[in-house]
This record gives structure tokens, sequence and C-alpha cells, in this order.
């Protein structure tokens, strides 16, 4: 069975989407081994100049790039990556079954984004549209579309 992983910075603080991620990770439990990995955000300023900007990004790069196996297929949740349907998501899960790899992983940067180490291993870029969402809410819709994906793979009646 694909072990699919969220690797993301932070955690979730609000209830309702805390609930929002244990839902669909128990519907999630059918079609694969699911987790999401919270790691540390780096403590800054309320106001980081360039220069501790790139630090956070290297410290939180880095505590990714520690989760992530060298046989995993990873997904780089960025801005400038490729933004794709929902049905395109499901095929990309689908192949990297088919390549036979064991893990997909999905990899949210904090508020910062993700560092350039982080972005080159990626395996696939992935852009959720142009417009900015919160991280905890990405978290959330990356969530239910890979609940999507596993649904339209199997001709289940979520996806509509």
């Amino acid at each position: 069975m694909l072990s699919v992983n969220i690797i993301c910075i932070g955690k979730l603080k609000e209830k309702y989407w805390v609930d929002a991620i244990k839902e669909y990770s128990k519907r999630l439990f059918s079609f694969c081994k699911f987790s999401v990995i919270e790691l540390s955000e780096c403590k800054v300023n309320s106001v980081p100049n360039e220069k501790q900007i790139q630090h956070i990004l290297q410290e939180e790069g880095s505590a990714i790039l520690q989760k992530i196996k060298p046989a995993d297929y990873t997904v780089a949740m960025c801005i400038e990556g490729k933004v794709i349907s929902s049905p395109e998501l499901s095929k990309l899960v689908d192949n990297v079954q088919l390549d036979g790899k064991s893990t997909l992983n999905f990899v949210i940067g904090g508020s910062w984004g993700l560092s350039e180490e982080v972005k080159q291993r990626a395996d696939f870029k992935l852009s959720m549209g142009k417009m900015t969402f919160p991280h905890q809410m990405a978290r959330v819709m990356l969530t239910e579309q890979i609940y999507r994906s596993f649904q339209i793979s199997s001709n289940g009646k979520y996806h509509k």
C-alpha cells in the first residue's frame, strides 16, 4: 500500500482545520497509509531581513530533507509549480504507484516558502494556483485533493 505524507512546517492551530484533516485522513485509510509530518517553524523577528529569511529557509529545508528518503517521490508545493486539475493529480498518484514507488511526499514550506534545495530534490513542483492561501488552509485543501485523487482512480462517486 502506498504511503502518502504531507511534510509541512508548523502545526495546525484551529480545531476546525485539525478536524478537517482528521476526517480526510479517516477517509484515506482504505486507499493509502496517510500521515501528516509537522516540523517546527524557525523562530524569527516580526520583520526579518533577507539574511534571516535565507537562514529560516535553510533550517526548515534541512529539516524537510531529513524526512525524505532517496527512493521517495516528492512533490514540492510552490507558487512556481505547475497548476494541474484534480484528474491530472489522480494520474500523477497512479503513476507514482505504477513506477513502483512506495512513498509519495507532498511538501509545504513555512511562511517564507521552500528552500532551493527542497525544490531541487522534488520530482514535481505543484502550485495550487495564482491565489495565495494560508498554509493551514492549503494543507486541508491538499489533503482533500489527495482523497479526491484516490476517489477518481477508483471510480468513486465523490468526484463529480
